[in-house]
């Protein structure tokens, strides 16, 4: 018998996924690849899955602040398809090269990309490499408003104009805020003086006393270079702090520079950079 089960769940289902999540984000920024948050903008799709690996042999021993609830399984990671790439986040003590053989199935030609599990014989991205930036929680100012249903389709709107090609859709938005993580879900909306939607930022509480994260933050292009985006920002991070959260961190690519530009101007620093596994090129 291997010694990691992979379960998948449907969006439902996820629940359990957030608990482990929750119970493994640290006080500072994540170390893995997956905060709960990640998970919270994943289950915008009906049909999102994510997958719970746990101890196939029965002897691990569960973390009791995990709530097992009917499973006494210990789990030893979660994960999920972000389009090409496999998003990973292992316990401590997990076995990463089980993870990784059962993963196999999972990395079928054309999901060439794993970020938080190594693979024998994937290596680093060496085009492009990432930046988590950090946030820790001191008084704030901000004139964004928290998102209200009134406010959806404008929230949409700043997101489909911001990410060019994007599909995200009312219907979208509202299985979000329906999801088992909507309750973790905080967003802020900017409105230009004429009441324009400006800029919106969306984060996720981890927990008391552990890391928030933005995901995701955008401005309108025809409104950049006012500072809605930071108000949107700043907006967030002070609901964040206000639940309890211990900092708040975000990610993103080391190129796209006028976001670090934003978030640095927001209070964030650079803890540390990554990059994605990559699998080889054959031939």
């Amino acid at each position: 018998m291997p010694p990691v089960l992979r379960r998948t769940l449907s969006s439902v289902e996820a629940s359990r996924a957030l608990r482990v999540l929750s119970v493994w984000t640290p006080a500072d920024a994540p170390a893995g690849s997956l905060h709960p948050g990640n998970v919270g903008w994943l289950l915008r799709q009906a049909d999102a899955t994510v997958h719970l690996w746990v101890d196939a042999r029965g002897d691990g021993r569960p973390d009791p602040r995990i709530d097992l609830r009917h499973d006494a399984a210990a789990p030893v990671a979660v994960g999920f398809l972000d389009g090409r790439v496999l998003r990973v986040t292992a316990a401590p003590d997990a076995d990463l090269g089980a993870l990784a053989a059962d993963a196999e199935e999972l990395l079928v030609p054309g999901n060439d990309w794993t970020d938080g599990l190594p693979v024998p014989g994937w290596r680093p991205d060496l085009e492009e490499h990432r930046l988590v930036l950090s946030w820790t929680p001191e008084p704030v100012t901000s004139r964004a408003e928290p998102v209200r249903d009134s406010d959806a389709a404008d929230r949409v709107l700043i997101h489909r104009s911001a990410f060019p090609g994007s599909k995200f859709a009312l219907k979208h938005w509202e299985t979000m805020r329906a999801s088992p993580a909507g309750h973790l879900l905080v967003e802020a909306l900017v409105r230009t003086p004429d009441g324009d939607p400006a800029a919106a930022a969306t984060g996720w509480f981890g927990g008391v006393g552990r890391c928030g994260l933005l995901e995701p933050v955008g401005t309108h292009p025809e409104h950049r270079g006012h500072g809605y985006g930071l108000e949107a920002v700043r907006g967030v991070c002070a609901v964040l702090a206000d639940r309890g959260a211990s900092t708040v961190a975000v990610l993103t690519p080391a190129r796209n520079e006028a976001a670090v530009a934003l978030y640095r101007s927001a209070g964030f620093t650079v803890v540390r950079e990554y990059r994605r596994c990559k699998r080889p090129v054959r031939g």
